[in-house]
């Protein structure tokens, strides 16, 4: 799931559509392992392929990933070799199982934070520079304090500081419904110097980002809800902040099936990045090979009516890039093509949740409802738990994975997650097991994020359930849990 801040991270850049390179492209040089891929299912369709992911698989290309990461640092990071011999994995299965496999490249910024310091008077706090970031100047920023208002949606509109002064100051504003670009963009406009970003939960402001370069204007780092106040009410801070940006590159990997419609292609995603600090088992190795299991059970040419791609997207933990720039470029009807986006993004935390993205905004929490049809995606995984015993809560498009860009161009979008930093309550608890004010994975972005502690229970259950998903809507992306065709997918875009 995507980093929202890193201390040593990545940024994204300009990206570049450089083409595909075919599974040939590979380097001689690469070690590609061994490969072996199951017998396409006999029947294609949502309970078959269901039946046909078995957790033994699906561990199996856990247990690769973390050979790859304990193998390259540790980790499986965009633009390092983990990620790269990631990528040489996926693709060597996709290539034994008959697919033609297209690995476009992107460049994207490497962004690093070395020093970060932030003080009121002689009290130092502990900060940590929001990706992207700019630098402050030499000897840093001290400034006046103007804290934001507490309301529902702190510092998300310019008339939030009616009334208050921001020329020259620094910004101390609460986390909280809009993304930090947002409260950045809008303190910088009305001529702050740099913005603090107090967490709303306990603990530091960890995994933040200011979404790309290209939006960041002023310094801005994040502390804990508990300096919280301090910040607030330090009539000045002294901020200070050096980072630096180099551009890289990385991959996608995209196969689809030679069968099926391609004028309502179902696309499946997951990201298959970690972070630079662990080797990403659960997040999100867990998407990774639920998809993938999905692709070699079905095979390159099964009976489906519609088209089946896979996508296993680069630099997710650095700001969505992969899965962004990919829908970038794709052309008018190259999206109209699409009938709907599938995401995957942790199945297996370690205090799992059992949780189906809110497509139909019936929660009323956080974002709007996605395009039409994303209701329907929610009642196919919704309904499927069920059928498993399993009563699952919604959980807010909130902008934290690649649905994020398919959402934006109308593409209706669904899937489950078993959580990530946010606590479960004491009445999830009581419905799935697990620890009532824990969050979700206590291991999320860490070095600890691995097999072991992986939930094997959730993992099966949701990977079982994602081969439901994509083999339900492989068959018919019509009826009374279907998406917009025809005239009507045409109609439904064209009020984005």
């Amino acid at each position: 799931m995507r980093r929202m801040n890193l201390l040593a991270s990545f940024a994204v850049g300009a990206l570049v559509l450089a083409g595909c390179s075919s599974s040939t492209d590979t380097s001689e040089e690469a070690e590609q392992p061994a490969v072996s891929v199951p017998s396409p299912i006999s029947t294609a369709d949502g309970q078959g392929l269901a039946d046909a992911i078995t957790e033994d698989a699906v561990v199996g290309h856990l247990e690769e990933l973390e050979r790859i990461a304990s193998e390259n640092n540790g980790n499986r990071a965009a633009g390092t070799s983990g990620y790269d011999a990631s990528v040489d994995y996926v693709q060597s299965k996709l290539d034994a199982a008959g697919f033609e496999v297209e690995t476009p490249e992107f460049e994207f910024d490497q962004f690093a934070a070395d020093t970060q310091l932030l003080s009121a008077g002689d009290q130092q706090i502990s900060v940590a520079a929001l990706q992207y970031s700019p630098s402050t100047p030499e000897g840093g920023i001290t400034a006046r304090v103007v804290a934001a208002p507490a309301d529902e949606s702190p510092g998300c509109e310019a008339t939030d500081y009616d009334g208050l002064d921001l020329a020259g100051a620094i910004v101390v504003v609460n986390r909280g419904v809009c993304p930090f670009s947002a409260k950045q963009t809008i303190a910088a406009d009305l001529g702050a110097a740099a913005v603090v970003v107090v967490n709303n939960q306990p603990g530091p402001l960890d995994g933040s980002t200011l979404g790309g370069a290209d939006v960041a204007k002023i310094p801005t780092g994040g502390v804990s809800q508990e300096d919280g106040p301090i910040v607030a009410a330090a009539p000045e801070l002294t901020l200070t902040l050096d980072t630096e940006t180099t551009t890289t590159k990385s991959r996608n990997i995209i196969a689809q099936t030679k069968t099926g419609d391609r004028s309502n292609v179902v696309v499946a995603g997951a990201h298959l990045d970690s972070v630079p600090e662990g080797p990403g088992i659960n997040d999100n190795g867990t998407g990774t090979a639920a998809i993938l299991e999905s692709a070699l059970q079905l095979g390159a040419e099964p009976e489906v009516t519609n088209a089946v791609r896979f996508t296993f997207w680069g630099a997710e933990e650095l700001g969505l890039v992969g899965s962004a720039k990919y829908v970038e470029g794709l052309s008018d009807e190259d999206k109209a093509n699409i009938a709907l986006y599938l995401n995957f993004d942790m199945i297996g935390s370690h205090n799992a949740g059992y949780l189906a993205y809110d497509g139909d905004d019936s929660d009323q929490v956080g974002a709007p409802a996605g395009p039409p049809g994303s209701d329907a995606i929610e009642r196919v995984f919704v309904e499927r738990l069920l059928q498993e015993g399993i009563a699952a809560d919604g959980t807010d498009f909130d902008g934290r994975s690649d649905y994020g860009p398919f959402i934006e161009v109308g593409i209706p979008a669904g899937g489950v997650f078993t959580g990530a930093d946010e606590e479960k309550t004491p009445e999830q608890a009581e419905k799935w097991g697990g620890t009532a004010g824990e969050t979700f994975d206590q291991n999320y972005h860490t070095a600890e994020d691995t097999l072991a502690n992986v939930d094997r229970e959730a993992l099966a259950e949701y990977a079982s359930a994602v081969g439901f998903g994509i083999g339900t809507y492989a068959q018919s992306v019509e009826g009374p849990n279907g998406v917009p065709v025809g005239a009507a997918r045409a109609e439904a875009r064209a009020e984005k």
